[in-house]
């Protein structure tokens, strides 16, 4: 698949799922910064990124999304650094699948003014540079995701546009009042990154399916009816114990079984989801027999694979 032909599919495109996940499953210490594996342990993220694909995914997302300024204070290499060599790894995986290698980019890390000491241009210039390190280094497209904060968002999509013509998907987070963190409703954020230039408008993370549906529902009839949405959610929420999160792949997939009325774009997973979680039951209820049929193919391939659900 090409990036000019993301929006002409006539299935459901099938993303993702956690790379924080995969990352402590493999032995990620706390406080460690994950994106700087890019550079220390490319095979590791390389081969993440290739199970995704090889599960059914069309379009990954790079290491990239804490590569910000901020985030990466203190460490020996550059913003720049990391996002090549994070888009590298991920076209490396994509590229015997067709994939799409997109750049993943999330909030800076820091609050904008009035709330923080964040300017608003100042955000701007941050995500352009971000944008700048992601098109140099030969990304598909851009994937802002994670999102609680509109103005900051805004910030994100109006460097995105002046920076680059890639398609951009634009996601928020809500909680399960129906708002983000600062109180953006789903209504707003479909109007505002609409107008802003996304291409497709989605939610991710926090909550499992059945929380999201609702909002996923209101965010699709706030948009014009062909305008593109895809959602991400959890697989729930952690256990106490830290074992894991509390709904299994089949429960998860059983959960998106509903979404199949919403005619998505795509869908995928984010926290506490692996590879086949986020793929076999997906794929098998939203795109049609010939993708349950390759979700299949995928799971006999991968079945002894431990997924992080």
């Amino acid at each position: 698949m090409q990036a000019n032909e993301l929006f002409t599919q006539p299935n459901t495109i099938l993303l993702d799922g956690g790379m924080g996940t995969m990352l402590q499953a493999a032995g990620l210490k706390l406080g460690a910064r994950p994106e700087e594996l890019n550079i220390t342990d490319p095979q590791l993220i390389e081969s993440i990124h290739s199970r995704y694909a090889a599960a059914g995914s069309r379009i990954i997302n790079a290491n990239t999304f804490g590569a910000s300024a901020h985030k990466l204070a203190g460490s020996e290499y550059t913003l720049e650094e990391i996002i090549a060599a994070g888009i590298a790894n991920c076209k490396r995986a994509c590229a015997p699948y067709g994939a799409l290698a997109a750049l993943d980019v999330g909030p800076l890390g820091e609050l904008l003014e009035p709330n923080g000491t964040l300017a608003f241009e100042d955000a701007v210039a941050e995500y352009g540079r971000i944008v700048r390190a992601g098109v140099a280094a030969g990304a598909d497209l851009v994937f802002f995701e994670t999102f609680t904060d509109l103005y900051e968002l805004k910030a994100a999509l109006l460097a995105a546009k002046e920076n680059c013509d890639l398609p951009i998907l634009a996601s928020m987070s809500f909680e399960a009042g129906g708002r983000t963190f600062t109180g953006c409703t789903v209504e707003s954020f479909a109007v505002t990154a609409r107008g802003l230039g996304a291409n497709a408008v989605g939610i991710n993370c926090s909550l499992g399916p059945k929380e999201i549906f609702p909002m996923a529902k209101r965010l699709a009839e706030a948009l014009p009816g062909d305008f593109p949405v895809f959602v991400k959610p959890n697989a729930g929420l952690p256990r106490a114990d830290g074992s894991g999160y509390d709904i299994t792949p089949q429960l998860f997939a059983m959960e998106m079984k509903p979404y199949r009325d919403l005619k998505l774009f795509a869908a995928g997973g984010c926290c506490g989801l692996g590879p086949l979680a986020a793929a076999a039951g997906i794929l098998a209820l939203l795109c049609g027999a010939a993708a349950a049929a390759l979700g299949g193919s995928a799971a006999r391939r991968h079945g002894s694979a431990k997924e992080g659900a």
